[in-house]
């Protein structure tokens, strides 16, 4: 099963030593049934490593939004205390930081890295809070508001997957691919907009920037169900535990894109 999440989508195409894929990756000979295969029958020789669980997802996922989080506290404190200027530069940092770090997690095939994973919780938290200053503003309410709808969104997209109210088929996720694809050519279109011409329709405010915005939070929460259903796969086929990591830094991804545009809706809604 593919993702349009690039780091879940690369999760899924992992290559062990034998150059083979998840899917048949070669895991059977460890001890690991692969995807397809039923569950239970270890009848193969013992694991060389141990399977990930849906603990590890969870403990690697909550240590990498601990440290996002601790950071972005760090930046919004900087931007309220010592130095505006300084925040916007961690910021800038963050943004630049996290997106490297997504690249070399996902082409330098570092999916269970712990290190890759935090220093993008690291440079993600810088980028968050800076963010969160820069629309929200000293509105500690209205980040409240947007931390508050991204959790609850978050749980509701896992009631849908477990609950199968919407399934992860192979159309499905072609058919959010390309919306996220049309969604990155419409935000490079209006950045070199509003650049060249002082033009920036889609994120400037007013009704095209709040139907972009709801439509952003829309693909954001339905790409969850994609993220568990791949980490669901993950688990249940026997990956290695380390793999939580790379599981933990796509959820992360997800997140915060959710987080950063419902921000933005509420702080266009509001002014």
């Amino acid at each position: 099963m593919r993702s349009s999440n690039p780091v879940f989508s690369s999760l899924t195409k992992t290559k062990n030593a034998a150059g083979r894929g998840y899917a048949g990756a070669g895991y059977e000979q460890a001890g690991y049934p692969t995807y397809g295969q039923p569950m239970g029958g270890y009848g193969a020789p013992a694991q060389t490593e141990r399977a990930m669980t849906v603990d590890d997802v969870i403990a690697k996922t909550g240590i990498t939004l601990g440290i996002i989080i601790a950071f972005a506290v760090l930046n919004f404190a900087i931007g309220m205390t010592v130095s505006m200027g300084f925040s916007v530069l961690l910021t800038m940092v963050g943004a630049i930081g996290g997106l490297i770090a997504v690249l070399v997690g996902t082409l330098g095939k570092k999916y269970g890295s712990a290190a890759v994973t935090v220093i993008y919780a690291v440079f993600e938290g810088l980028f968050v809070g800076g963010f969160s200053l820069m629309i929200g503003g000293t509105n500690g309410a209205l980040i409240g508001q947007a931390v508050i709808a991204t959790i609850g969104v978050f749980v509701g997209m896992l009631w849908v997957y477990k609950a199968g109210v919407i399934r992860v088929t192979p159309k499905f996720t072609r058919f959010l691919t390309a919306a996220l694809v049309g969604v990155l050519f419409l935000s490079l279109g209006n950045l070199v907009s509003a650049l060249l011409f002082d033009f920036n329709p889609l994120r400037g405010g007013g009704m095209m920037a709040i139907g972009f915005s709801l439509l952003c939070i829309v693909l954001a929460s339905l790409s969850f169900l994609q993220d568990f259903d791949v980490a669901d796969q993950l688990v249940r086929s026997g990956a290695p535990a380390k793999m939580a990591w790379g599981v933990a830094l796509g959820l992360a991804v997800t997140l915060v894109w959710l987080y950063t545009e419902i921000l933005r809706l509420l702080s266009i809604l509001r002014n």
